[in-house]
């Protein structure tokens, strides 16, 4: 296969940059869920009170990791598609729908933390909206509505519970046994499991996350429209945004936090009502974080670092399922899974992205897009009925 048949248009190097920024940052989080059983991820009691160093490892991840890099990808996301709007539906369609075949073979064949068939799902309902939107602003004003019609059904879904855990918040010994068995297993049983949680995930997606999603993708396509992601304002701008934006994120979050801690993580009161602080908090910080990497990026630029994490962004697809591919290798098949704990596994995680940067500048260094990006566009203009020889992005 020929690579360079299907080079992509010159690129914006910033926004390759955040995307690495971001798939890195999303493995803070992941690596618990790799390493722990599936009710870890959001509760550090899941097997009662947790110790301090537990307890505070999950503080600094949850103030500073969880739900800001998938709210910054989820932006880019968007982004991403006011930037293929020009390619035209039948093409955008098909982009998405090979995106939703790609998470539903992750999500039941390899691991079930999946966020690709989300994304693609929310991205076939939204990028109509994008395409649609005359002003820039319209696109702001909904994305922030439908960001806050979701924060509030989980508000609303906190109130109507009757604070009875479930396995998935509170597993008994056997759920836990159980599950330790299908994950080192692997094969069909596996497979079987899952599908159950893909399922429950689905319906999460359709009643509540969904509308986050689509949300903070409006967002993001408002940002690019309006030049704020092609990076038009001058450092010193995006400098004092992050400069504001990150600490009030900090202090709406930090209550919730503290009072999580002190109700020990009660499912009605964690599982619920004290996430919608995160919930609010969480996109102001993503952008915060866009803004440090827009402001500081004249030096950046510059640095091998930069240049590293833009090769990493620009193999998004490819980086995040070599996440998986590592990850599901280390604690299943070598059965490393609940032999550490959260801060513990945090170590992995240098070690991983030293694989991702790696990876990313050897196979850059002969081809123009990772594999995964190349084949993703490669079935893309498969099936718009377009050859793969054109120059596309």
């Amino acid at each position: 296969m020929n690579h360079h048949e299907t080079a992509p248009l010159p690129r914006i190097a910033t926004l390759d940059c955040a995307r690495g920024i971001a798939i890195l940052g999303i493995l803070l989080m992941n690596i618990s869920a790799f390493g722990l059983p599936k009710a870890a991820y959001l509760n550090p009691a899941f097997l009662g009170t947790p110790s301090a160093r537990d307890a505070w490892a999950w503080v600094w991840l949850d103030l500073f990791t969880q739900a800001k890099f998938l709210a910054m990808f989820a932006l880019l996301f968007g982004a991403s598609l006011q930037l293929l709007l020009h390619r035209g539906k039948v093409w955008i369609r098909a982009r998405l729908s090979w995106l939703v075949l790609f998470g539903l073979g992750h999500a039941i064949f390899l691991w079930d933390g999946d966020i690709l068939l989300a994304y693609g799902l929310i991205g076939l309902v939204c990028w109509r909206m994008i395409r649609d939107a005359k002003e820039t602003i319209t696109l702001l004003k909904t994305g922030v509505m439908l960001y806050l019609i979701g924060v509030a059904i989980l508000l609303l879904l906190g109130f109507m519970s009757h604070g009875e855990p479930g396995n998935f918040w509170q597993p008994g010994a056997a759920e836990l046994q159980y599950e330790k068995f299908w994950k080192l297993q692997g094969g069909v049983e596996a497979w079987r499991s899952r599908l159950d949680l893909l399922s429950s995930n689905l319906l999460a997606i359709g009643a509540q996350y969904g509308w986050q999603l689509a949300g903070l993708m409006l967002f993001g396509a408002g940002l690019m429209r309006s030049g704020w992601l092609r990076n038009r304002y001058t450092p010193a701008h995006y400098r004092r945004l992050a400069a504001w934006m990150i600490p009030l994120s900090l202090l709406i979050q930090l209550p919730g936090v503290a009072l999580q801690w002190q109700v020990n993580w009660d499912y009605r009161w964690s599982g619920f009502l004290l996430q919608v602080p995160r919930e609010l908090g969480a996109p102001l910080q993503a952008i915060g974080y866009l803004a440090l990497i827009y402001g500081f990026w004249p030096s950046l630029s510059h640095s091998r670092i930069g240049y590293g994490l833009t090769l990493v962004g620009r193999m998004a697809l490819s980086n995040y399922l070599l996440q998986t591919l590592i990850c599901t290798t280390l604690f299943y098949r070598f059965g490393l899974y609940q032999q550490f704990d959260r801060l513990q596994l945090l170590a992995f995680v240098p070690l991983i992205w030293l694989v991702n940067f790696l990876f990313s500048k050897l196979w850059l260094h002969y081809f123009t897009q990772g594999p995964m990006e190349w084949l993703w566009r490669w079935l893309t203009a498969l099936a718009a009925g377009e050859r793969a020889q054109q120059n596309a992005n």
